[in-house]
């Protein structure tokens, strides 16, 4: 493609030309989208483009700068344009050299329903009718020392660009054509010009007619929007001869336009919309032997006269006229929706005038009528779609319809259930819609050709009966007293009635019925477990959905070939069995009245009944299960489980679960490998022995119960590798003699104690000989005074290790196999309340020990701790700390918080050999100057001290004042240590004698934050919610009014900061001794613990198995022990609130 610019001026001599011709003007596609449609419009156009040209000419320099330069372009003159006047196109002669005629056309900005330049469509003479010869093309320019040309080539082949306009439209067509001139032949292609789409544009009647003269061969015309289309058509209907299709609106129709329709005698599709039809009292006739199709679509008109022979498809929607007059001997479709002016008696006449009718819209006709019908019944026997919606007057009783097949009777206030009787007469009706027949009451079908029907919003609906071997698709919503359903079908697949309230009886026949879904159906009897089961009529029903169907108190399924079942919300069923041996998936939540269930034999791998605190008696057998929880089952007495390939049970809270259950399950699933025994309170010696059935059991839960031996234990789980007995307050020194004299469970790597009553003896001798002991947890074990760590008495074959100096490196995993069999990692001594040292010399042989954690021994006086490969050391909370000795080289992590009795000089010698420190919280500590960084570096070589230890995102709380002050408020907060510090939780919640209860309450409201806001931040993510049921929102009233939804570590963020703001409220928390609280102060107080326990909530539902994989779980357990006691002890929380961990609160509450 070669695309010159002309220069500034042009010399005829030059060029090598001195003839002259006569200048036919070209066809300017920018008179075609902006032209007027007179031709007195036209010519004052043409003169004002003379104007243009003539002031283009004058000054050449400035149109060659210009943003809208000249573009000359020339062809041939076409034989049937040789007579059209220059004139009318803007246009004077000029002479071009190389060519006889030039055309001319110009760069110019246009509105978007017109084309941006004019383009010269045509050539300008006879000579070369062939668009692609070179005298039509670029102008080549010669000569003239300001030329400049500017060349963009591009080889393309005609096919190719034929290809590629063919995707264009005109307006794009004349663009692309203004290019070049293989571009300009290619856009004149008459294939690409055989369907004119101005519809909405602004074209001038001589273009218009110069276009259909040039293509007489346009099939398609759609003038919809252009002003005066009437004046268009009948000044270039001469030209039109070929076209098949014409699209008029928005604008005068008169009586003349549709007699010259004749000149068409192709034309088969009419569409006129939006437009006045003749003029006054005058009647439109559309009278035409060739048309098939006419569409008068939202026109105004008084009479209109329709007589064409051949004509098929009638639509006169929406089309305001009184009367109508059809000679349309051939017709097959008339749609007279929404002819509101139109009578019973005219919609009658027109439509038994066409006895080939075969469908009829006359929705929305109010004044239709049943006897009209019956008309048009007679008249027209093959009718078989007809649609009368909105019809008030219509019962349809005694139309008899025998060809129908598709019936639409929406909102028919006359439908009744004597209207069943006629429609079912359509025996090879197929579709039917009833929808807000407000009157029917019942619909009794047995149709063999019907597949749709929809019922909906049917207020007397109360029966329902179908029968037919092809239905497929049944709509019924919004019916709320149906009550009664019996379906019969051999293609229904899928079958909804949600929320249908009053549904009590169901009856189906549906062999290939696959999915039901029967959701708030609330009266719903245990009958309809018949229909479900096998030989109830669906044999390949594969999922039942009947959630919160509220009236089902038995469930029974025996189902082969159900595999998902819901029954989420039924909150009256008390026994459920299932024999469904494909089921894999089944939803019981909320079903909280469940007190018997039987899976037997059931497909499913995990099944959950946790959440059905009632359940009583149980039956599995499942041979795929691995996976069964029943935590929470508190009266779950009779256990029957047979599930080969278990693998975990967790039996948590099942108080009442006996040991004969417990020994027929260990027989019946030997492959368990976890079993949680926790708070399982009734299992004694017998349950244990018979664990000895199950050879690969790795994880033995047996906390909170009150077992006295563990003999049974020791003797049937030699593989045990973990064993938790928290508190397990029964067991005595001897009931682990076994472990550190015997070396019973050689195995074991995990060992919990904590909360039981060992004593300081019996710990000693399990840290000196259990040496393959990895994690070992004594929280809160109140027997325990001194941790001191001496050479192995256990082992003879011991020697002592020297501790590494700080800068070695780190002990490799062969020298400490070489040197040591001792393989602790964690020690938790968390809430130790009567420990008072512990001391780790250098001569012992812990040389993997990497964590320790003594948070919240407030007794604790000294800690001397020489260890090589300590990583974490938590002393937070030990507020009686006054001795700090480390030779950690490798320590990274040091909590300190609260260590109210530690001394600067203390830390600064405690972590000068710790080189390797890079977190030191020292919050709290007021004997530590923690603005002064300078020595604490230079003790430390420089290290890096990051205070505090938490970013704004993960800021530990602490108010700017401490509320209440005065000596009352300090007394207070050391009474709290004091008897936090004597072990028993419940004494340090109680209100001391004499006290003033607000005071003491708002003492408590910061004083728990200092024990529990490593908690609260160290273990928050994702979504702020408590499992499944329960999502917490944001609002504080003040900033953010509406509940927002946020994540859980903003939800942290918003809560610490509106707690300090809270505290340091003078109003809310005095600061003065003898300044009253206000009225609202115990309702501020228990928004402040609300708002606290859903953090908690959310950690215990969240991350607690990631707590329990860092050992941080005693920590998180003792700072909510103490919490819950507070609340329950002062009410500070409604128990409705509590839900989330009802049962462990109250497992708290009933220990303590």
């Amino acid at each position: 493609m070669r695309w010159t610019m002309p220069p500034h001026s042009w010399d005829h001599d030059a060029a090598g030309s001195s003839r002259a011709a006569t200048h036919v003007p070209p066809l300017r596609c920018r008179d075609i989208w902006h032209g007027d449609n007179d031709a007195g419009g036209a010519i004052e156009g043409a003169e004002e483009g003379d104007e243009e040209d003539e002031e283009g000419d004058e000054d050449g320099d400035r149109d060659l700068q210009s943003k809208r330069p000249k573009v000359r372009g020339f062809g041939e003159e076409s034989p049937q344009h040789s007579g059209v006047n220059a004139s009318f196109f803007g246009l004077e002669s000029t002479h071009f050299p190389g060519s006889d005629e030039h055309g001319h056309f110009k760069l110019s900005h246009c509105p978007e329903n017109e084309l941006d330049f004019g383009l010269s469509l045509f050539p300008n003479d006879g000579v070369n009718e062939n668009p692609g010869d070179g005298n039509v093309g670029d102008v080549e320019i010669s000569g003239g020392e300001n030329s400049e040309d500017v060349e963009i080539r591009m080889d393309l082949s005609d096919d190719l660009l034929h290809l590629i306009f063919s995707f264009l439209g005109q307006r794009d067509l004349c663009k692309a054509g203004a290019s070049c001139k293989q571009w300009r032949s290619a856009s004149m292609h008459e294939d690409f010009w055989k369907c004119l789409k101005f519809e909405n544009t602004r074209i001038s009647l001589q273009n218009f007619v110069d276009i259909c003269h040039r293509y007489q061969n346009v099939t398609y015309l759609n003038l919809s929007g252009v002003p005066h289309a009437e004046l268009l058509v009948m000044e270039a209907i001469t030209c039109l001869r070929h076209l098949k299709t014409l699209i008029m609106g928005k604008g005068q129709l008169g009586e003349a336009f549709f007699q010259l329709l004749s000149e068409c005698p192709l034309l088969t599709t009419l569409t006129v919309s939006d437009a006045s039809l003749g003029s006054g009292i005058q009647e439109v006739t559309v009278n035409h032997d060739g048309l098939r199709e006419l569409q008068i679509l939202k026109c105004r008109a008084l009479r209109i006269s329709v007589r064409c022979s051949q004509l098929q498809i009638l639509s006169l929607r929406r089309t305001g006229m009184a009367h109508v007059s059809l000679n349309c001997p051939q017709l097959v479709e008339l749609d007279f929706q929404s002819c509101h002016k139109l009578s019973d008696n005219a919609i009658r006449q027109a439509a038994t005038a066409c006895p080939l009718l075969a469908s009829v819209d006359m929705s929305s006709c109010s004044c239709v009528t049943d006897e009209t019908l019956r008309e048009i019944a007679n008249s027209c026997p093959n009718l078989s779609v007809l649609d009368a919606s909105n019809c008030p007057n219509i019962s349809f009783e005694s139309v008899r319809l025998p060809m129908l097949v598709d019936l639409r009777l929406l909102s028919c206030e006359g439908i009744t259930s004597a209207s069943m009787a006629a429609i079912a007469y359509s025996r090879l009706l197929e579709a039917l819609q009833l929808d807000n027949c407000s009157l029917l009451t019942s619909v009794s079908l047995d149709l063999p050709h019907l597949k749709n029907i929809s019922l909906v919003h049917l207020r007397k609906f109360a029966e329902l009966t179908l029968r037919s071997p092809v239905l497929s698709y049944i709509k019924v919503s919004r019916c709320s007293v149906l009550h009664r359903v019996s379906i019969t079908s051999n293609a229904l697949q899928k079958l909804v009635l949600q929320k249908q309230e009053s549904l009590s009886s169901l009856s189906l026949l549906c062999n290939n019925l696959i999915d039901v879904d029967l959701s708030d159906c609330e009266s719903l009897t245990n009958a309809v477990c018949e229909v479900f089961s096998d030989g109830g009529g669906c044999p390949l029903l594969r999922s039942l959905i009947l959630d919160n169907c509220e009236s089902l108190s038995t469930v029974e399924l025996n189902s082969s070939s159900m595999v998902n079942l819901s029954l989420a919300g039924c909150r009256s069923m008390t026994l459920l069995k299932l024999s469904c041996p494909n089921l894999q998936n089944v939803n019981l939540d909320g079903c909280d009245h469940l007190e018997r269930a039987s899976f037997c034999p059931v497909g499913l791998e995990s099944l959950n009944l946790g959440i059905c605190p009632k359940l009583s008696d149980l039956h599995i057998e499942a041979p795929k299960m691995s996976l069964l929880e029943l935590k929470g089952c508190g009266v779950l007495s009779q256990a029957s489980i047979n599930c080969p390939r278990l693998t975990s049970l967790d039996a948590s809270f099942c108080r009442k679960l006996m040991d004969d259950s417990l020994s027929q399950t260990a027989e019946a699933c030997p492959l368990i490998e976890n079993l949680i025994l926790s708070s399982c309170v009734s299992i004694d010696l017998n349950g244990l022995s018979s664990l000895h059935c199950l050879h690969k059991l790795a994880l033995l839960d047996l906390s909170y119960t009150f077992l006295t031996n563990l003999k049974p234990v020791f003797d049937s789980c030699p593989q045990l590798k973990i064993l938790k007995l928290s508190a397990c307050k029964y067991l005595s020194d001897s009931s682990l003699d076994a472990l550190y004299r015997e070396g019973a469970l050689p195995m074991l790597v995990e060992l919990d104690l904590s909360y039981s009553s060992i004593g300081q003896t019996a710990i000693e001798e399990l840290l000196s000989c259990c040496t393959n002991l990895v994690n070992v947890n004594l929280n809160g074990c109140t027997n325990l005074h001194q941790l001191v760590c001496g050479s192995d008495d256990c082992s003879s074959g011991d020697m002592p290790v020297d501790v590494c100096p700080p800068d070695s490196a780190p002990v490799r995993s062969e020298e400490i196999s070489e040197r040591s069999d001792r393989l602790l990692e964690v020690l938790n001594c968390t809430g130790c309340p009567n420990i008072k040292k512990v001391i780790i010399p250098s001569m012992t042989t812990y040389l993997r020990l990497s964590k320790i954690n003594l948070n919240l021994s407030t007794n604790l006086k000294e800690v001397d701790l020489t260890c090589s490969n300590l990583y974490t050391l938590n002393l937070s909370n030990c507020s009686s700390l006054e001795v700090l000795k480390l030779d950690c080289p490798r320590l990274t992590n040091l909590q300190l918080l609260a260590c109210t009795m530690l001394q600067d000089e203390e830390l600064e010698s405690a972590i000068s050999r710790c080189s390797a420190l890079e977190i030191l919280n020292v919050h709290s500590c007021p004997k530590i100057n923690v603005l002064d960084f300078s020595r604490l570096r230079v003790a430390r070589n420089r290290q890096t001290i990051r205070y505090p230890m938490y970013t704004r995102n993960q800021k530990t709380f602490r108010p700017k004042k401490n509320a209440p002050s005065g000596n009352k408020g300090v007394q207070l907060k050391k009474h709290i240590d004091a008897t936090l510090g004597s072990g028993n939780l419940r004494d340090a919640v109680r209100l001391p004698p004499g006290e003033d209860l607000n005071e003491w309450l708002a003492v408590n409201s910061e004083h728990p934050l200092r024990h529990s806001d490593g908690v609260l931040h160290a273990y928050y993510m994702s979504n702020m919610s408590a499992g499944p049921k329960f999502e917490y929102r944001w609002a504080d009233g003040i900033q953010i009014k509406k509940p927002i939804e946020v994540s859980a570590p903003k939800y942290v963020e918003y809560l610490m900061d509106w707690i300090e703001v809270q505290l340091d409220d003078e109003s809310i928390f005095p600061q003065k001794l003898g300044t009253p609280f206000p009225q609202n102060f115990r309702e501020v107080v228990k928004t402040i613990f609300k708002r606290l326990f859903r953090v908690y909530a959310h950690i215990y539902h969240t991350h607690f198995q990631k707590i329990v994989s860092l050992k941080e779980e005693a920590h998180l357990n003792t700072c909510f022990k103490h919490f819950t006691l507070f609340t329950w002890e002062f009410k500070l929380i409604d128990k409705a609130e509590l839900a989330p961990l009802i049962d462990l609160i109250e497992s708290i509450v009933s220990v303590c």
